[in-house]
């Protein structure tokens, strides 16, 4: 069953929690992250861009998980950060520019249930990648990005989070993105109480957004348990800060395929070999978007095509096999294209669903890739069927929102 633990969270104040809030790192081009820091001194991007404050853009791995560590105690010192004194739950509200409300609670999750598949995977890791931010998180000793996690609609929960929400939250503020935030405690011990329960009662989680992190989490608290004679399984190490939301709340959307080249096939050769798999239609210059599972879009050569695959050719043998993300890999990307390994290849590229099917168009009309894919969104149930039975899907299989900022809530952790 779910261990779901309250802490007591590092945030901004209430008067500096806008200007310190931050997209992840990686979503923001150099010039956009150089124009914050100018303007904003508060913003969580001083943080882990430390090398900022010297003017290097050039810095060791170690150097800079110290400079992070420094800046971050900065932050403490100048008490733009506080931390609270007792353990609470945070409920997390995001309505987006669409309207669309995602309500959630920022706890503490276990590493224990993690490695007892209590939380199940559906992605695949990087060794490196895992490695190298466990590394930065043993140096920084801090976690400022939650990993996302789902559980079942449950009514206990729900019937709390709209108690809390009714009084006024500690934190609301509006993004430039027109994005809407809130963030209530929950110190109250009898909503605490029946939160830590009902999570309890729950047999599985699954992680929506946050492999890697969580992953590196876990890799962390067996190091810190290898080298602690004293381990108890409660240390704050065993947990790592995650956003649960209900199934319900959960947003999903497709990525789309961009290929670079046609595995030197002239257009026609290419047609005729994906012709095996797919019913093909040229809809010209009308705008295609599927909208159906198996069903793809595809533009080549300023034209847009249906695919609908020959079912009666491919096998559905688990339900990763179901998934288009894998249908186009093991029946186009693969075999046709030659693009083995999906995470090494630097000839594809993908475009989130959030972007329109006209963004794919103009990368292909613009010489940049000489084919694009679209596919249909996978759902919330597809996901978790695929960790069910212990299968993980190909990278970018989902893009899926909401996507929290980083700085509001931070968890510490004994090193």
């Amino acid at each position: 069953m779910a261990k779901i633990y309250p802490f007591k969270a590092v945030r901004p104040t209430r008067d500096k929690v806008s200007l310190v809030a931050s997209r992840s790192y990686q979503s923001y081009t150099a010039d956009e992250r150089d124009s914050r820091m100018v303007y904003n001194p508060y913003s969580f991007l001083h943080i882990v861009n430390p090398g900022y404050k010297y003017q290097k853009d050039t810095i060791g791995k170690n150097e800079r998980y110290k400079l992070v560590r420094n800046r971050y105690l900065e932050f403490k010192e100048d008490e733009i950060f506080i931390q609270d004194q007792t353990p609470c739950y945070y409920v997390y509200k995001i309505v987006n520019r669409e309207l669309e409300t995602f309500c959630g609670i920022v706890a503490a999750a276990s590493t224990e249930d993690y490695e007892n598949d209590c939380i199940k995977k559906h992605e695949d890791t990087l060794k490196d990648r895992e490695t190298t931010f466990k590394e930065y998180l043993k140096a920084v000793g801090f976690n400022a990005e939650p990993v996302l996690l789902t559980y079942p609609d449950n009514d206990e929960i729900a019937n709390i989070l709209h108690l809390v929400i009714k009084e006024r939250a500690e934190y609301e503020f509006t993004t430039t993105y027109r994005d809407t935030h809130y963030l209530w405690k929950v110190e109250n011990p009898e909503h605490i109480k029946k939160i830590q329960s009902s999570f309890a009662t729950i047999k599985t989680l699954y992680i929506a957004d946050g492999h890697h992190r969580s992953a590196s989490s876990h890799l962390l608290s067996k190091d810190l348990e290898s080298n602690n004679p004293k381990h108890k399984g409660t240390e704050s190490y065993n947990f790592f800060m995650s956003y649960l939301i209900p199934e319900s709340d959960l947003r999903i959307y497709e990525f789309n395929r961009l290929i670079k080249d046609l595995n030197n096939l002239t257009k026609e050769e290419f047609l005729i070999q994906l012709d095996e798999w797919f019913r093909i239609e040229n809809r010209g210059i009308e705008v295609y978007k599927p909208s159906k599972p198996t069903h793809f879009s595809m533009y080549l050569d300023g034209e847009f095509y249906s695919l609908h695959l020959r079912k009666t050719i491919y096998q559905f043998s688990n339900a990763l096999e179901e998934l288009d993300a894998q249908i186009l890999y093991r029946t186009v990307l693969a075999p046709i294209l030659g693009i083995k390994d999906l995470r090494t290849c630097t000839r594809i590229e993908y475009s989130h669903g959030k972007n329109d099917t006209i963004h794919v168009k103009s990368k292909v009309d613009k010489g940049e890739f000489a084919v694009g894919f679209g596919l249909f969104p996978a759902t919330v149930d597809q996901m978790k069927k695929i960790a069910d039975q212990g299968l993980k899907m190909p990278p970018k299989s989902t893009y899926i929102e909401p996507k929290l900022r980083s700085g509001i809530t931070i968890y510490e952790f004994d090193k």
